[in-house]
């Protein structure tokens, strides 16, 4: 079954050749298309099939990528958000991890590199390239870092942390059931009881949130 997918980007060509490129794999389909936020959300909100992983620009007019994503993340957080963008800065890396985007890619990535992403993001939750690890591991140290909301307040069961390990280490729900001896279900409850207890708004807050607070070794 093919993964649907919705692309929002102000340049048309652009747009045309990201297409292109999706429809090149079997296992891809492109569902959507906008020219900016507001056209997106209008889709999405009217459309008979959401997209599982949106491609989204940052630079848009009338409503702009970072904005577009704050409202889809509230309205459907079922969607897997995907920056794809020249604007490769920590400053908008930064941003786009704390609105709970699940990647972040440049507009130079290769076409098996979009394509891979987008399978990884469906099937785990997230893709975080070195580029953006590296941004969360500078973040850690600065002077305003990023902490998921009532850090301090709660503690993760021993169980919880063997999942959230796995999660981190990018391993799937059925991988995680496989190597814990538990039922997927089981694996989805942990994993729905530490969004609720860290204040997270998906698998990619998660991430985050464990290498913050040193719950797992980050390379480097």
């Amino acid at each position: 079954m093919s993964i649907p997918i919705a692309i929002a980007d102000d340049e048309a060509l652009f747009r045309r050749g990201i297409r292109l490129i999706i429809e090149d794999y079997d296992d891809l389909k492109v569902i959507m298309e906008a020219e900016n936020g507001q056209v997106l959300l209008e889709k999405i909100r009217t459309s008979n099939e959401l997209p599982d992983v949106l491609l989204l620009d940052l630079k848009m007019p009338v409503l702009g990528g970072i904005e577009a994503a704050e409202i889809i993340r509230q309205e459907f957080p079922s969607i897997h958000i995907v920056v794809i963008s020249s604007h490769i800065s920590k400053a908008f890396i930064l941003n786009m991890i704390e609105i709970g985007a699940a990647a972040y890619l440049g507009k130079n990535a290769t076409p098996d590199e979009v394509a891979d992403t987008i399978r990884t993001v469906r099937e785990k939750g997230f893709c975080y390239n070195e580029l953006v690890m590296e941004v969360i591991r500078e973040n850690m140290f600065g002077k305003n870092p990023i902490k998921p909301q009532r850090s301090f307040e709660v503690e993760l069961t021993g169980r919880e942390k063997e999942v959230l390990q796995l999660i981190c280490e990018e391993f799937t729900t059925q991988e995680i059931a496989d190597k814990l001896f538990l039922s997927n279900r089981t694996v989805e409850g942990h994993r729905n009881n530490m969004l609720t207890k860290l204040g997270c708004r998906n698998t990619a807050g998660l991430v985050v949130y464990a290498i913050q607070h040193g719950l797992i070794k980050v390379k480097g």
